[in-house]
């Protein structure tokens, strides 16, 4: 048994199993232990205390036939609906439509950092409505909390993911209220803010946020509450396996060799696994080998140390690093990153601040993609491996970027600033030496 010492599960008053529609979804299964429970808003077992996951009743028949039904979807995730823990008549409802991001072929950045021209991709999640790939997530987690009959959403965040509630709440008709570290980068407090919801900042780290978080769903207090991360876990994980739908559909229904994925909780880099084991499974792609890698900063490396150092334990840190969305030092899903990087024939690395730095001016400089610091972890992370022989740069590589820069201007303002300030003339223009 990997998980000890979970929070409370916190009984709370739902709509019966019965009336609960979430589209393919047949209950929750214990990743641990197997155990399977009804749908509901729990996230751990009661037997072991292992994490559950959502277990589903899966399309059968003809794949040709699923992929052109996906194909004649919506621009959104909803076009995996069939897939996916949600009513079949999700697209209809008021939501933020998130998804189906650019897959952009990184040439110039691939020629930079060594890998063959045609073979490097940036899946680019700053297009989602809130600007990063945390909208993925909470469109499945309201719909959880619509089956629940929740009046309340709520999280514990690093910034992006309090955003991406407070917007979709405001659409969707629910009160929001949501939890951050006191010391987030202002453009995400703002960001999240502005949607009218309660903000609360807590005196501490992300994980401190967290235990409040856990404590909160336990108390009378939080009766009526769907907490994303928390009691809608299940739901709300499922999310990241739109990404592995998206980038093997854009590559011709084809899984990519080798992945690049951030890690913050590390249910990102373990459900987009899930995802393309369900592509498999569906026969929606071929069976083949893939590596997963993951990214890490070094300020907050705790599964990085662990995958190094041959540990199946991950050991928490207290985070130290100006890559905030991925500032948890108590990774829930570390062990099961582990158990995919190894089973894959992947790794865990991390990259300094001064790399993530470096790494988010060279994806904007030879790509125009404008990172979140998350996204100059991943960057960094795939030059680093390139250069130390662990991706193949003559295969299919996919890195990630999940959030916009806007986010966090604060890393680059200092090193972004104006060439030159000159006099409106010619003359002050070449005496500048931008004559060139």
């Amino acid at each position: 048994m990997r998980r000890k010492g979970l929070a409370s599960m916190a009984v709370q008053t739902v709509a019966p199993a019965t009336t609960v529609d979430l589209g393919p979804a047949s209950g929750l299964s214990c990743r641990e232990c197997g155990e399977v429970f009804a749908l509901g808003p729990i996230f751990a077992c009661e037997l072991c205390f292992g994490p559950l996951e959502v277990a589903y009743d899966l399309p059968a028949g003809d794949p040709e036939e699923l992929r052109k039904r996906i194909e004649a979807g919506p621009a959104s995730i909803w076009r995996y609906a069939p897939l996916l823990p949600v009513p079949a008549d999700v697209a209809e409802k008021p939501n933020l439509n998130p998804g189906w991001t650019p897959l952009v072929k990184a040439d110039n950045l691939a020629r930079e950092i060594g890998v063959a021209p045609g073979r490097l991709f940036v899946k680019d999640d700053s297009g989602n409505p809130t600007h990063s790939f945390k909208d993925r997530v909470v469109a499945q987690a309201i719909e959880a909390a619509r089956a629940f009959g929740f009046t309340t959403l709520s999280c514990s965040s690093t910034g992006n993911l309090a955003g991406a509630v407070g917007a979709a709440a405001a659409r969707a008709g629910f009160r929001s209220c949501v939890f951050i570290p006191h010391d987030l980068e202002q453009g995400k407090v703002v960001m999240a803010g502005v949607y009218g919801g309660d903000l609360v900042a807590i005196e501490g780290n992300y994980d401190d946020v967290n235990r409040f978080c856990s404590e909160l769903i336990g108390d009378p207090l939080g009766e009526g509450w769907g907490f994303v991360n928390v009691n809608l876990r299940p739901y709300y994980g499922e999310g990241s396996k739109t990404l592995a739908y998206e980038i093997c559909e854009q590559l011709g229904w084809v899984i990519p060799d080798q992945l690049v994925i951030p890690i913050a909780s590390g249910s990102q880099l373990t459900k987009i696994d899930k995802g393309l084991q369900e592509l498999i499974k569906l026969g929606l792609v071929e069976d083949k080998p893939y590596k997963i890698f993951g990214a890490q900063a070094e300020g907050c490396s705790p599964v990085s140390a662990a995958f190094k150092a041959g540990h199946d334990v991950v050991r928490p840190q207290k985070p130290n690093t100006i890559a905030k969305s991925l500032a948890i030092g108590n990774p829930a899903d570390g062990p099961y990153v582990l158990d995919i990087a190894r089973r894959t024939g992947g790794a865990v690395e991390d990259v300094n601040d001064e790399q993530v730095v470096d790494a988010i001016k060279l994806l904007a400089r030879t790509e125009g993609i404008f990172a979140e610091t998350a996204g100059g972890v991943t960057v960094g992370v795939t030059r680093k491996l390139v250069e130390n022989g662990l991706i193949d740069p003559e295969l299919t590589t996919v890195v990630l970027n999940t959030g916009d820069g806007l986010k966090t201007l604060d890393a680059v303002a200092d090193t972004s600033q104006a060439t030159a300030t000159i006099r409106p003339s010619l003359d002050a223009f070449r005496d500048a030496g931008l004559a060139r």
